[in-house]
């Protein structure tokens, strides 16, 4: 049996969906990689050039290939929202027909007095914030009274900011565990976020320590699907947080892109026939799509692209790889928030070549449905989401 790998680029949006101007007004003009590739005078992603990169939306610095060795194409979500939960949970053919609730003017006390009593901490902030901005606001009053500070942002996220050295990591965890406990029904949030931080007053500096406690999603979806087969589901990175386990056999949490792609590495290298390898890089969003910082998003692609040439010979004949994204995070609008964009698409299957082909009109859930079919999972049953790319 063959294997599979699915890459997720966090936040490498593809131009915005039809329906963007819903979603905020800079989400109409978004267009993460094509914007980035005017922003730093064209890409220079030579393995992803080749791969078929080009083929995907037209990209100054990267034209397109006719005979590119992998299918691409740009991917509709169907879901309601463009945050990291709905992205992933419907490349995995769970469609969120209903948004997550958001909170841009804060939790009602409906929400902040049962977590602050059940925890035992006060509560600073309560907005909608930058996590990096709020730190340096607020840190010195927070290590001063031992109050949490709780934000969130335009996605579907409780976070809660604490010192390591103020408030252990374990007691940190806990409280996000109760807050996941709180929140349900009309506040089911999609995320509730540990986001620790250390420094000093003025120079507060968040730590790779973030745990994210998420809504468990649906089943069956393409990931039961294929462990009902006897596919083993490795998650990498954030992946087992985004889906609450739920799917996943073995959990390869990480705290960097580096450490994420060599994770990778060494699962196509070891693992059996049979398996799956799902994996996040979150830095294009974390980093730098939330800074709007147009040259080090695309210093982080490079990073990428230098790595890819090591993912591409770790393949066996026959295994596939696929490389999406989950939703956009343009750093060249106005606004530091996730964008509503078409998905990436670049499945590559070894020994076979594409020729250019480029799959139209397709849908964030043909990624699951394609990896699916590829280790011969169970049948979704009829008005499952999704279509195999390799039965076009």
């Amino acid at each position: 049996m063959p294997r599979a790998c699915v890459i997720v680029l966090d936040a490498v949006g593809a131009g915005a969906l039809p329906d963007a101007a819903e979603y905020g007004k800079d989400d109409p003009i978004a267009d993460t990689l094509g914007n980035v590739s005017r922003a730093v005078g064209g890409l220079d992603l030579p393995s992803l050039e080749a791969l078929g990169l080009g083929n995907v939306e037209p990209l100054e610095g990267c034209p397109p290939q006719a005979g590119a060795p992998a299918i691409a194409g740009r991917l509709v979500e169907r879901s309601k929202g463009k945050d990291t939960t709905t992205g992933h949970w419907e490349l995995m053919g769970i469609v969120t027909a209903q948004p997550f609730p958001t909170y841009p003017h804060g939790f009602p006390h409906d929400v902040i007095d049962p977590f602050m009593h059940k925890t035992g901490h006060g509560v600073l902030g309560n907005k909608a914030a930058s996590g990096t901005e709020i730190i340096q606001e607020l840190g010195e009053e927070h290590q001063r009274t031992g109050k949490w500070i709780v934000y969130t942002s335009a996605d579907s996220v409780f976070q809660i900011a604490a010192h390591e050295e103020t408030i252990p990591l374990d007691e940190l965890y806990e409280a996000c565990r109760a807050a996941r406990e709180l929140l349900t029904g009309k506040h089911q949030v999609g995320r509730v976020i540990a986001r620790p931080f250390t420094g000093e007053p003025g120079n507060y500096t968040r730590t790779p320590n973030r745990h994210d406690f998420s809504v468990a999603p649906r089943t069956p979806n393409y990931l039961t699907l294929l462990q009902d087969a006897g596919v083993k589901v490795h998650g990498v990175g954030k992946i087992h947080d985004i889906f609450a386990g739920v799917g996943i056999d073995e959990s390869h949490p990480t705290k960097s892109n580096v450490e994420g792609i060599s994770e990778t590495i060494r699962l196509l290298s070891e693992s059996a026939d049979g398996t799956l390898v799902f994996v996040n890089l979150v830095e294009t969003d974390m980093l730098w799509g939330h800074r709007n910082d147009p040259v080090n998003f695309h210093r982080c692609l490079q990073d990428f692209d230098r790595r890819l040439t090591d993912i591409l010979d770790a393949l066996r004949p026959g295994d596939l790889l696929v490389l999406t994204s989950d939703h956009g995070c343009d750093p060249t609008t106005p606004s530091t928030d996730h964008t509503r964009e078409h998905a990436l698409l670049l499945a590559y299957a070894e020994g076979r070549n594409a020729n250019g082909y480029v799959h139209e009109e397709g849908e964030f859930a043909d990624v699951g449905a394609t990896v699916n079919a590829w280790l011969g999972g169970k049948s979704p049953g009829r008005g499952s989401p999704g279509r195999s790319i390799y039965d076009t």
